[in-house]
């Protein structure tokens, strides 16, 4: 949870541990971290706990790829279209149909959605039977290959330092266990309150990052729906497309 307990323009703090006194409608889940340390999660799965979430302050939500109980196995692949400098917005677009086009040819359905922020995600359904290297594994081979096809790298870059990029950050490393990302509809604690916003494809080549707010989504989704409406019916099997982009058949059972 990332509390603003004093609006946008206070100070701000991150809160893993749920609260010892909670409602009953906020479930938990134990969480062990590698370094040993543990914690207690909440678990926001209904209405009421999301009005509880918002009330204590929390504008924008993050989530891991992963839910209860399967957290140590993503249910989703991501790519991450982070600019590196003011201006590359377009690119983002350009890379992003890249993305795409990489996706459909490994028959994995995918869902982009702006960030609220500079970026956008690019969002795949995946069964949940791989551990987290193994699914980042795939997405950094995937994000290569977009970066091949664009063969650019003032344009698309996978360079891991921040010093050495120049183009856009094809970002698989969110593909990691305990990172998150804003949520689809989560509001962003910007001036112009903007809304992580699912996309139709057909929407990407023209779309403005700054377009989705939390005063225009209303009428959006009343005339557009929800353009990730069924995501999570039959996710496919990343396993057996290891292949497909030269790599080793996954190790995880």
């Amino acid at each position: 949870m990332k509390r603003y307990p004093n609006g946008v323009d206070g100070e701000f703090f991150h809160q893993k541990r749920v609260p010892a006194k909670h409602p009953d409608f906020v479930d938990e889940v134990f969480v062990r971290f590698p370094s040993g340390h543990s914690t207690v999660f909440a678990i926001v799965d209904n209405v009421e706990a999301l009005a509880w979430v918002a009330n204590l302050g929390c504008i924008e939500l993050h989530t891991w790829a992963s839910r209860v109980p399967e957290i140590e196995r993503p249910d989703y692949l991501l790519i991450d279209l982070d600019p590196t400098t003011d201006g590359q917005w377009p690119f983002v677009r350009e890379i992003a149909l890249v993305v795409r086009e990489v996706m459909d040819e490994l028959e994995l359905r995918s869902y982009p959605k702006t960030s609220g922020s500079t970026g956008l995600h690019v969002l795949a359904p995946i069964r949940p039977e791989l551990a987290f290297p193994e699914v980042r594994r795939f997405a950094k081979a995937l994000a290569q290959e977009v970066e091949r096809r664009i063969d650019d790298q003032a344009v698309a870059t996978t360079t891991w330092r921040v010093a050495e990029r120049v183009g856009v950050f094809v970002d698989y490393g969110q593909n990691a266990r305990d990172r998150t990302i804003a949520s689809a509809y989560s509001v962003r604690p910007t001036p112009d309150a903007r809304v992580s916003a699912p996309l139709r494809w057909d929407e990407v080549p023209a779309v403005e990052a700054g377009s989705f707010t939390i005063e225009t989504m209303p009428a959006r989704l009343a005339t557009a729906g929800d353009p990730m409406r069924g995501m999570w019916r039959n996710p496919p099997s990343l396993r057996r497309r290891f292949a497909a982009l030269g790599l080793d058949s996954p190790s995880d059972a």
